[in-house]
């Protein structure tokens, strides 16, 4: 047994609003920046719906993450070492702009500066890509007031198991948000699919990060990512996705996310792991059984053994403890009512997911039925087989039983509480339906409906003991001012690099429409025939006219070398070294 440590997180699906201020807070945070702006690290979709980029969850089509192959053992599903050094420079299996959408603005000056006249002026959406006039016909949660609907039906790969059932049901069913962002797997397919060795799973927390100096912009990741939360920044040329926000976890604080969440459904916690039995748990043949097998390689940090076998694995002291005080074990192994999203991609994603109870609820109460009855929610969790049965497409490959066993603990603990809330004598006989005491089932509803913040988020700070090195490495970090990595040769896409700031459409306007460069006046670029936008004459790029063939003179900054590089995007932290990637 090996002993890993692993942040993890458990979103509560039932108190998700879809306010998208999560989504708001990420962006500004860490994708608010010229090449990033169709990127979005966290998003949240309605489901059912096509979600984003829309279908990724065709398989079939997009060939992300593993399978097991004739011989039983794991495999890239987009295929293994050979068949990508035949693509690495045409890689047809990728999501293009429009299954993710072209991201716009508008031009608001025409409304700020219009004059007194007889019709109100428009502002039309313009792309931020091209900078011409556009129609938005897509974004990155269009079905938000279509979820439930048929107008989504025919494209939502979750229905295809189950079309039979919803077809003539469909729009009596349900509808519900889910949040996602890097899944931070056990089993990571992106790190498996970079040529480069570019991503890589930190020892200490296992957190994915992208090295940027490494990434050369092959772009398999973002095939080999079945969630496709790998994104590539068409600027740069470089690969970027969540970091887990680890500047802040490294100093004890939670995600922006997390911090940030309207309806506090999100938990983030250390869990421990068996990293020897990764493998046999993501190869069993039954895709019904990854669910337990991903659930039984995590430990139980209460155990002296495991917490020995911690501590002699260089895991700290007071890590253990912030394990043992995890919301993240105890809702997954303890209470067991949080659940992988599509194990069945064998990738052991490590962001699990509580099910709504909410379409069975709202069932109920139109009904005219008392919907915080036992018996009458055990019943239409038996009856109504739809919203159950997408639930676990999502959840469990299609495996009802778990589904449907966390329904009815929820429906267990709304009932039992509602007799304590009403002071009334409570019922033992609710939760002893679903196999929990009494205790057991309050602990569940404080952590689920009035846990404070330090029960919520149970972050141990970084030990500086633990990396390699702690320079401020800007290369190691997943992004950076300018999209991460170095300014050098293979650095810039087009023209000058921009500050942190999403491109308003007057600085669009002048980039895409000027004879020259549009360089900031208060630093001096540096370009080169890799990153000329084909505008002008920068100075130092051609010899100058009257003094005819000659040395050419690099006027720019000089080329920072990753020994002693900074970067704004956070310190390197527990990045390590080259023991990590």
């Amino acid at each position: 047994m090996r002993v890993m440590a692993q942040m993890a997180m458990v979103m509560n699906l039932d108190k998700c609003i879809g306010c998208h201020t999560c989504s708001v807070t990420c962006k500004q945070a860490w994708t608010n920046r010229t090449g990033t702006e169709y990127v979005w690290f966290n998003n949240v979709e309605t489901r059912p719906g096509q979600g984003y980029p829309r279908r990724y969850e065709d398989q079939e089509e997009w060939q992300g993450g593993w399978e097991l192959n004739k011989r039983g053992r794991l495999a890239l599903k987009a295929g293994g070492r050979w068949k990508k050094l035949a693509t690495i420079f045409s890689n047809p299996k990728m999501p293009s702009i429009q299954d993710y959408y072209e991201p716009w603005t508008y031009d608001y000056s025409t409304l700020t500066d219009a004059p007194a006249q007889e019709h109100t002026p428009v502002a039309r959406p313009t792309s931020l890509l091209s900078g011409k006039d556009m129609k938005v016909e897509w974004s990155s949660n269009w079905d938000d007031n279509l979820g439930g609907s048929a107008a989504t039906a025919e494209h939502d790969p979750m229905l295809k198991n189950i079309a039979d059932k919803v077809k003539f049901e469909f729009e009596q069913t349900f509808m519900f948000y889910l949040p996602r962002i890097c899944e931070h797997c056990l089993n990571p397919s992106c790190a498996a699919s970079c040529p480069s060795g570019a991503i890589y799973k930190r020892t200490e927390d296992g957190i994915v990060l992208v090295d940027q100096d490494r990434c050369r912009g092959w772009r398999m990741c973002v095939s080999g990512c079945p969630y496709k939360k790998v994104y590539f920044n068409h600027r740069t040329g470089k690969a970027e996705k969540c970091t887990f926000c680890f500047p802040r976890i490294e100093v004890g604080l939670p995600t922006v996310c997390a911090e940030t969440c309207v309806g506090r459904l999100r938990y983030i916690g250390l869990v421990l792991y068996d990293a020897d039995a990764v493998l046999e748990a993501a190869s069993v043949p039954d895709d019904h059984d990854l669910y337990e097998a991903q659930r039984s390689v995590l430990l139980d940090p209460n155990d002296p053994e495991v917490a020995r076998a911690a501590e002699r694995d260089g895991i700290p002291h007071d890590w253990v403890e912030a394990a043992q005080r995890s919301p993240i074990h105890a809702l997954i192994n303890v209470f067991r009512v949080a659940l992988p999203l599509h194990p069945e991609y064998r990738t052991m994603p490590m962001v699990w997911y509580i099910p709504p109870l909410s379409p069975v609820v709202d069932v109920v109460r139109d009904t005219g039925y008392d919907a915080e009855d036992r018996g009458n929610l055990f019943a239409a969790i038996d009856a109504l087989r739809i919203p159950v049965e997408y639930l676990a497409e999502l959840f469990t490959a299609g495996d009802v039983a778990p589904v449907d066993r966390v329904l009815r603990k929820l429906a267990a603990m709304r009932s039992y509480m509602r007799d304590i809330n009403l002071g009334r004598e409570p019922d033992g006989s609710i939760p002893a339906a679903v196999g929990m005491g009494e205790e057991e089932m309050y602990d569940m509803y404080r952590l689920l409906a009035i846990a404070k913040y330090d029960e919520r988020y149970v972050v141990p700070p970084a030990h500086a003991e633990q990396a390699h090195s702690l320079e401020e490495l800007g290369t190691e970090c997943a992004v950076s001012e300018y999209g991460g990595g170095q300014r050098g040769l293979f650095g810039e896409g087009s023209g000058t690099a921009q500050p942190i700031a999403v491109e308003n459409f007057q600085m669009l306007q002048d980039r895409q429409t000027s004879d020259s460069l549009a360089a900031r006046s208060d630093k001096p670029s540096r370009v080169n025939l890799l990153n000329w936008d084909g505008k002008g004459a920068p100075e130092g790029l051609f010899p100058p006219a009257s003094s005819g063939p000659g040395p050419v003179t690099d006027t720019g900054p000089p080329d920072t070398s990753a020994d002693g590089a900074t970067g704004p995007g956070g310190t390197g932290g527990l990045t390590g070294g080259a023991d990590h990637r």
